[in-house]
């Protein structure tokens, strides 16, 4: 009976590192508990109903599609031990992912060891494909452009001249901050202040900073995650701090209304990556179906998941036919991806040589009074090639 058992484990464990034929597996990566699940969740969403999709159609060609999500809470150490575990099903062929540019940079380190294909539909640092890893991709902008987008809407539209600055100390806050701050001083704008923290309760410190600069700043701009961002602004506002407030896309969500308050959350201006289904005519009935199945609105990281992962979908179907209708194997996926173009619920996805989409869209919004996130107001697009790009 010893035998046998051994046996039976012995064949398992040689068909876990051997994968099953006829298997495809599509990851993704996203914080899916803690205080940025609201975010992870649409990524995990979005990828998902993509991969529901199309599994009739990888049914035809003779594999079951599965999408298996996982958790990296926002943080780098538990992204690169999902990574480890990730590269170590063979059945995997795809990450969508992640949330974080600090999680994402290490964990895409892990992935390119097997090289294993990622697209992200949200790392913004130019970090993430200035490596330029084969593996690597990201059909949304890059912080080094939405900073200084956010900068001219501030100093151009706004009439802003003096600006207090705030980041979360991550590589995607920070970064993107930064890059505000680079191109408001260019632009002749005077920054008083360029203050980081971890706080995520007790803002009074920074608050009290902002009473006492001067010049007395017209602009407080936050580079950071929601989930700071709203408890922050619920304070700045109980306090009788009137100062107008802009972010960057870590500010895109829903929960920044129920945490802020929406009398205090409404006027604020944000930029992002990840437009709003009203900037995309062919967003709107994938958004219903997201909604029938869900039971929640589909927000702009849900949409460029769902990309990502047809993306990553297109070159593993172009890889399957390259082999003959076989298995391919993950470099040839990634080759594969990297050649994809095609018409998203985005527009154009087309990658140069380092993974950035050729051209991105940036926009600039303004938080409804209403409380309803998809009431927010749709200031501006505009579309720009990636820094570097051939």
């Amino acid at each position: 009976m010893r035998k046998i058992g051994l046996l039976v484990a012995g064949v398992a464990a040689l068909g876990m590192a051997l994968g099953q034929a006829n298997v495809i597996k599509i990851a993704t990566q996203s914080p899916l508990s803690g205080p940025q699940a609201a975010l992870g969740e649409q990524i995990k969403l979005g990828a998902e109903l993509a991969v529901e999709e199309a599994k009739a159609r990888f049914k035809a060609l003779g594999f079951d599609l599965v999408l298996v999500p996982y958790d990296d809470q926002a943080n780098p150490d538990v992204g690169v031990a999902n990574a480890n575990r990730i590269i170590n099903d063979p059945d995997i062929l795809g990450v969508v992912g992640h949330l974080n540019s600090g999680v994402a940079i290490p964990s895409s380190e892990v992935y390119a060891r097997v090289n294993l294909v990622m697209v992200s539909p949200a790392n913004t640092n130019p970090r993430v494909t200035d490596r330029k890893l084969p593996n690597v991709n990201r059909i949304c902008g890059r912080d080094d452009v939405q900073g200084p987008v956010g900068a001219q809407y501030a100093f151009n539209n706004l009439k802003v001249k003096n600006v207090f600055i705030i980041h979360d100390k991550t590589a995607y806050g920070q970064g993107l901050a930064e890059e505000f701050r680079k191109r408001f001083e260019a632009l002749g704008g005077k920054v008083v202040a360029f203050v980081g923290t971890e706080e995520t309760s007790n803002f009074v410190p920074i608050i009290n900073q902002i009473r006492a600069a001067r010049p007395v700043p017209e602009l407080i701009y936050f580079g950071g995650i929601y989930s700071q961002i709203g408890p922050f602004v619920k304070q700045l506002r109980e306090r009788g701090v009137k100062t107008r407030l802009m972010g960057g896309d870590g500010l895109d969500s829903s929960e920044f209304v129920r945490l802020a308050g929406k009398e205090n959350a409404a006027g604020t201006f944000y930029t992002t990556v990840a437009g709003p289904v009203s900037a995309f005519p062919k967003a709107k009935a994938v958004a219903q179906r997201f909604k029938q199945k869900y039971g929640k609105d589909m927000e702009g990281f849900g949409i460029y998941a769902y990309d990502s992962a047809n993306v990553i979908l297109a070159g593993l179907e172009a890889a399957i036919k390259a082999a003959g209708g076989k298995k391919p194997t993950r470099e040839q996926v990634a080759q594969a991806v990297r050649q994809v173009k095609m018409e998203g619920l985005t527009g154009t996805i087309e990658f140069d040589d380092k993974g950035d989409n050729k051209k991105a869209k940036y926009f600039v919004m303004q938080v409804a009074s209403t409380g309803n996130w998809a009431d927010n107001k749709l200031i501006r697009v505009i579309e720009m090639a990636a820094p570097g790009a051939k």
